[in-house]
Order: C-alpha cells, then sequence, then structure tokens
C-alpha cells in the first residue's frame, strides 16, 4: 500500500465521513478510514484518539455542517418561508449526507464536552433565529424546534430507508383513501387551533 503523506485531523475526519455516507455509519472503522487514506492504521492516532476520536469529531463536522446548510437556506426570510426554507434542507442534507447526519443522532458521552455542546447549541439558536418572528419565547421555541426536527427527521428517514417517493407523491397518494382524508381533518382541526407555526411545521413546511 504506498503511503500518503501530509494527512492532517481534517482529512482523517473528511475520509471518515466519505464512508459513513457511501456505507453507513456501522461501516466505519480504523482500518477503513486508514485504507482510504493510504496510510498504516497506526499512523491516524497522531490525529485522532481511534475509533471513539474519529466518531467524536464527525459528530462535530456533523453538526457545524447541517448548522451552515440550515444558515444558508434561510437567509433572507422570515417566518413560513423560513420554516420552509430550513425543513427543505434539513430534510435535503438527510438525504444527501445519511451517514454524518447519523453521527448527529448518536448520544453524546457522558463526560462533558464543550466543542460538541457549541456545536449542537449552534443549531439550535439557527432555529430559534428564525421561529423568533412567530414571537414565541424560549420554551415555547424549544418545543417547536422539537416538533420541527422530529417531523423532518422522520419522513427523510422513511425516504431513505423504504426508498418511497417523494413525499409530495406520497402525499397525494395517501389522500385518496378517504380513512386517511378523515383523519387528517382531524389533525388540521387539532393543531390549526394552536400557534401558526405549528401549522407551517406539520403541515406547510415539509409535506408541500
Amino acid at each position: 500500500m504506498a503511503k500518503r503523506v501530509g494527512i492532517d485531523k481534517d482529512a482523517v475526519v473528511r475520509a471518515a465521513a466519505k464512508i459513513a455516507d457511501d456505507h453507513g455509519w456501522d461501516a466505519l472503522t480504523i482500518a477503513r478510514v486508514a485504507k482510504k487514506l493510504r496510510v498504516r492504521p497506526p499512523s491516524l492516532y497522531n490525529h485522532v484518539g481511534g475509533l471513539e476520536g474519529i466518531r467524536r469529531e464527525l459528530k462535530i463536522l456533523a453538526l457545524r455542517d447541517l448548522n451552515a446548510t440550515l444558515s444558508r437556506a434561510t437567509i433572507g426570510k422570515s417566518r413560513d418561508d423560513a420554516v420552509r426554507g430550513l425543513a427543505a434542507a434539513y430534510r435535503s442534507f438527510v438525504k444527501r449526507h445519511p451517514g454524518t447526519y447519523a453521527a448527529t443522532m448518536v448520544a453524546a458521552p457522558p463526560k462533558n464536552d464543550p466543542a460538541l455542546e457549541a456545536a449542537a447549541g449552534q443549531i439550535v439558536e439557527t432555529i430559534l433565529a428564525v421561529l423568533h418572528g412567530y414571537g414565541l419565547d424560549r420554551r415555547e421555541g424549544l418545543h417547536a424546534i422539537r416538533a420541527l426536527r422530529s417531523t423532518v427527521h422522520g419522513f427523510a428517514a422513511l425516504e431513505r430507508q423504504l426508498q418511497c417517493v417523494p413525499v409530495s407523491e406520497g402525499r397525494r397518494r395517501l389522500a385518496q383513501s378517504s380513512a386517511t382524508r378523515r383523519h387528517r381533518r382531524r389533525q388540521e382541526r387539532h393543531f390549526y387551533h394552536s400557534r401558526p407555526i405549528t401549522r407551517t411545521i406539520c403541515f406547510g413546511g415539509l409535506l408541500a
């Protein structure tokens, strides 16, 4: 195996991200990353603390990349337009970077990790800024973030795992069922009595 010189921590983490996206989070190993970079596995320990170190760095990278994606998608937008843009960007990130996104869903280590906490906090602040136009206080905004992320994550995960049709087409097919239409009307009556942000998240931000 030809030796490749000049790698650094960023190169190691980006290689890990590519492996995770192409082959899945569980396929990420020291040997695989070393092979991709054309170095011997022990060489990686000069840059990261083993497999757990790679996973930690990948999670930080994933959170930062996701935040940058969401921020770009909401520039110059407000309220419903901003939520729709954010939801579409989130869903697109999950589809384009499934392994990298999986890193964001891994539980944080029990000990405090300022870098991880800061990266995760940036996403929260980005979404709170989008929701600010609805007049939500911080507590209400955090609840809305949970609803938004759960909704987008759920649909994106279904699309990938089941290789199903785009959500807009799936919505059309589901609407053909009278039982589904009745259930949907009950849901809409319930949610439409809450704040406008709830309507946008659950019915406009992703399914349109």
